[in-house]
């Protein structure tokens, strides 16, 4: 076998023949050509080193994705369970309306139904063990539970608040007026206003008065009739009296030693309700005296300091 090539032109004119060795040859050094520019042997796909790169900075981003979720995750069980615990701690307070209410009925001899606090306990509340034995909370209970809650305590507040109209009117109008000092010998060791805090010395307000007795077994005393509406332990004031005056007016005496009256008991000015003491924050004895219109403490001197009559 052999190839044979002519070429003519106008002016040239040439041919040359291949000998099938020749082609042979030919053909192979073609292949030789080929396989040395493309080198099929070599890998030519994705580089080892970085692909190991990039899926490491995959799984990075997917580990930071997953702390994040988790971490959500611990907020969002967190903040569900400390909404379960205050919703525990809504459900005491509703026990204890109950129980001044049931008080304040029986004193102003409403036994008729009309004032009806007996009603057990709402089937709502938070754990009683630690915060990380806390059972596992749904959203949509939870949020039934408030509002039940929300309804109840507005029930609850207009009953009192009748209660209350009733009580000032039938016991205790004519000596709501509050006037005096709370305690019978010692003098006033602090005033109302911004002071040097005593156990840090950063400047703080001051929202009561603070007198102060080296008398053993010293009494406190209302300085106006009224109701007894927190008789027990409170955050920074110990051992707490507070009695409602009514048309909005409360009075507050704390740190005492010992209480002597209860949630809804009646009280009149002068009574001793408390011995003075020097529980909660405190550096001494002393009662720390309070005065509230509409919940917000104003100063008492012009109350502790104008007659009675």
């Amino acid at each position: 076998m052999s190839l044979s090539v002519f070429y003519r032109g106008t002016k040239v004119k040439f041919g040359f023949r291949l000998s099938q060795r020749r082609l042979l040859s030919l053909a192979g050094l073609g292949v030789f050509v080929t396989l040395a520019v493309v080198k099929p042997w070599e890998y030519s796909g994705v580089d080892p080193e970085l692909a190991r790169q990039t899926i490491s900075k995959e799984q990075i981003a997917l580990a930071a994705q997953e702390a994040a979720v988790l971490e959500l995750k611990d907020q969002t069980e967190k903040k569900l369970t400390a909404m379960t615990i205050y919703l525990g701690e809504m459900q005491s307070q509703m026990r204890r309306l109950d129980a001044l209410g049931q008080r304040l009925a029986q004193v102003a001899e409403l036994d008729n139904g009309e004032f009806d606090f007996s009603e057990g306990p709402m089937a709502v509340g938070g754990p009683e063990a630690a915060i990380t034995d806390a059972p596992e909370v749904r959203v949509e209970d939870l949020l039934q539970n408030i509002d039940g809650m929300l309804g109840k305590l507005s029930e609850k507040q207009k009953q009192l608040a009748i209660l209350e109209s009733v009580m000032m009117s039938h016991h205790i109008s004519a000596e709501s007026f509050v006037a005096g000092r709370p305690i019978e010998s010692g003098w006033l060791s602090s005033q109302y206003g911004v002071r040097k805090d005593p156990f840090n010395g950063n400047p703080a307000m001051h929202k009561g008065l603070d007198f102060a007795s080296l008398e053993a077994n010293a009494g406190v005393y209302a300085t106006g009739a009224g109701v007894v509406t927190w008789s027990g332990e409170r955050y920074g004031y110990g051992k707490l009296i507070e009695i409602d005056h009514g048309a909005g007016l409360k009075t507050r005496y704390g740190h005492c030693d010992e209480l002597l009256v209860e949630e809804g008991d009646v009280v009149t000015r002068g009574q001793q309700i408390a011995v003075l003491g020097n529980t909660g924050r405190s550096t001494g004895p002393h009662v720390h005296y309070e005065v509230l219109r509409n919940n917000k403490q104003i100063d008492p001197y012009k109350y502790v300091y104008r007659d009675a009559n």
